[in-house]
């Protein structure tokens, strides 16, 4: 990835971002995700208000990864406040899913984030695949009942995309995809 195709990033940012997300532990977190965001947020990019804000959240949203914390979108959102500002922070605390997005921006980044939910059956199993080995270390039975819940939570929604284009595309896939790994569970 170029940073001046994404955000006039300087050398030294754009290599510590790029550090992290090729960080050891990382198997889900990692390049490969921060590509496909940016590939997906292609598809909304103009639904978003202030795109080049929805970019640098992008690049921030799991720039602090640690699969041992609960914390890891507020670290990863004060860094991109140290950087951006409140308006990228308060994206990137939107990635936390845990509340409906609040602004148009927000809606885009938090569908980008769960493109993944509804991506094609083989990359969804790669990816389930790649979040059990950042969790390896948890065993198996609680790995299980809490990736349930986690996942139920999206099943339980009235909807898991919130833009009319991800609704259309992708909710269908994502709703199977889940379906899938649940019945696996």
């Amino acid at each position: 990835m170029d940073p001046r195709s994404r955000w006039p990033l300087d050398d030294a940012l754009y290599q510590e971002l790029v550090a992290r997300y090729r960080e050891p532990h990382r198997r889900y977190h990692t390049l490969q995700h921060l590509e496909e965001c940016f590939a997906r947020f292609e598809e909304l990019r103009a639904a978003a208000e202030h795109p080049r804000e929805v970019e640098l959240a992008i690049w921030f949203h799991d720039a602090i990864y640690d699969p041992r914390r609960a914390d890891n979108e507020e670290r990863s959102a004060a860094w991109a406040r140290s950087v951006a500002g409140d308006s990228v922070a308060t994206l990137v605390l939107a990635t936390r899913h845990d509340a409906l997005p609040a602004s148009a921006d927000a809606t885009v980044l938090v569908d980008v984030d769960l493109w993944i939910l509804g991506a094609p059956q083989s990359r969804f199993d790669e990816y389930e695949a790649q979040v059990r080995e950042e969790y390896g270390w948890v065993p198996t039975l609680v790995y299980r009942r809490k990736r349930r819940a986690l996942l139920e939570s999206f099943v339980a929604r009235r909807t898991i995309y919130h833009t009319e284009r991800f609704l259309e595309r992708y909710e269908a896939q994502a709703r199977a995809n889940l379906a899938r790994s649940l019945a696996r569970l």
